[in-house]
């Protein structure tokens, strides 16, 4: 606390310690310009402070009305703005004190645009939920949330039978960036989209995607504005935007550096061979063993002692840099980026032992690759604009990280094989492509949700 107590000292120094947080009422003061009609707007609060022990990282989230603006083609709707990824208190009860000369905690508060109903008169409190589970992955994480990220999400944002299923995050339309007395602080916003629109998403880029929703009236227009009843894409809106779409990809390409996905490998048990073996047979045999292992997709692949002895190696660091696992595009804004020393998340470790497995790398003959749907839809993406490898030796591994590199002339065979991932809606998995010649095989597995 003591960080706490030189702030105010500096700035109070008659004691006159404020009953608002300074960096509470740095945004508070914002959402008063914004909103100076709604002094006392309601508020969704964590019935247990984080800092207190409790699940919610978010302190509050409000919600005010917003009139729209009927000559630009605004509808009236409901504005969600959180409180508490920022440093609210500026004491270390929940981020680091860093002064004021970078970021406010993580640097960026959640907000959301939700079209309101005709005769609505309270905000419906779910879009409240959804951004307290965006802010607990963001401080389980320590992954920030940029514009132009993409966040599959694969079922409808309210619970209801919904098309909106998905996430694009986009800079708020109405809230600029300010200055609070522990740091900077942009307001990022939540727009919900289509699975259409995901997609277009991940293979063209976020920051495209969302231009065509401005462009929408219907689908978001220029304040992005969420319609959870809205039926129809903006593809089928103005079948125009897919041509746009196409456009951008072919000239451009995707941006997509990362994808949030599940993906599992194992290295492919050799056959006993003897000197009779042709190497049609060893082939034959090989992939007759990858055939068993692909049928074997359900069993664990490590222990629960592993998996916390690897988390605790990991979060020590195998390299200098933490694993990206949030859709990036790769010209994300980095105004808020800044050290990643936090308060430890929910699920880590204090242990600083881990497997020597991890300390040492191993090459492989052979290896099984399993991903799930979402992830395997976009394989065709990444091995036509990513992956230029060429080396004698294709696998590695250490510890549970696994390097493949692929030669070009297996880049091209793979491409036509697994083109068809390209319309995961007409793929049953589990589904188990193999090139017993490479010594290497891909399952791709049905989506959880």
């Amino acid at each position: 606390m003591e960080d706490r107590d030189g702030y105010y000292s500096a700035n109070f120094p008659n004691r006159n310690i404020p009953v608002t947080p300074p960096g509470l009422e740095a945004i508070y003061s914002t959402c008063r310009r914004l909103y100076p009609q709604q002094p006392n707007p309601l508020q969704v609060t964590a019935l247990v402070k984080y800092w207190l022990g409790g699940p919610d990282p978010l302190d509050y989230i409000s919600m005010y009305a917003n009139s729209g603006d009927e000559n630009r083609g605004i509808p009236p709707h409901w504005h969600y703005i959180s409180f508490g990824l920022s440093d609210l208190h500026g004491d270390g009860r929940v981020h680091e004190c860093n002064g004021n000369e970078g970021p406010s905690g993580y640097g960026f508060e959640l907000t959301f645009r939700l079209r309101r109903e005709p005769g609505e008169t309270n905000p419906p409190t779910w879009p409240a939920m959804l951004m307290q589970a965006l802010a607990r992955y963001v401080f389980q994480t320590e992954n920030l949330i940029y514009s132009g990220d993409h966040i599959p999400w694969h079922i409808p944002l309210d619970g209801s039978e919904s098309r909106i299923q998905h996430m694009l995050i986009a800079e708020d339309a109405q809230l600029l960036p300010i200055t609070t007395p522990f740091g900077t602080c942009n307001f990022v916003q939540i727009i919900g989209i289509c699975n259409e629109e995901l997609k277009a998403a991940q293979h063209w880029n976020g920051p495209g995607v969302i231009e065509l929703i401005r462009s929408c009236p219907t689908a978001g227009g220029p304040w992005l504005i969420t319609d959870m009843r809205r039926g129809e894409t903006i593809f089928e809106i103005d079948p125009h935007l897919q041509e746009k779409v196409d456009q951008g990809i072919e000239q451009e390409g995707s941006n997509l550096s990362g994808v949030n996905s599940r993906c599992y490998w194992e290295e492919i048990g050799e056959p006993e061979f003897n000197d009779n073996y042709s190497e049609d047979d060893k082939e034959n045999l090989l992939a007759r063993e990858m055939r068993r292992s692909s049928n074997e997709v359900d069993r664990p692949l490590i222990s629960d002692l592993e998996s916390e002895q690897i988390k605790a190696t990991l979060k020590r660091g195998l390299t200098n840099t933490k694993p990206n696992i949030l859709p990036r595009s790769k010209d994300s804004d980095s105004d808020h980026n800044h050290s990643a020393s936090r308060k430890q998340s929910f699920d880590s470790t204090t242990s600083s032992d881990g497997p020597t497995e991890l300390l040492r790398t191993r090459t492989l003959d052979s290896v099984h690759l399993k991903f799930n749907l979402e992830a395997g839809s976009l394989l065709p993406l990444a091995l036509k604009g990513r992956l230029k490898h060429d080396e004698n030796h294709p696998f590695a591994a250490h510890g549970l990280w696994l390097q493949v590199l692929l030669t070009n002339d297996f880049i091209v065979e793979m491409i036509q094989e697994l083109d068809e991932l390209s319309n995961p809606d007409e793929i049953l998995c589990p589904k188990t492509y193999s090139w017993p010649e490479r010594r290497m095989c891909i399952t791709i597995l049905p989506d959880e949700n």
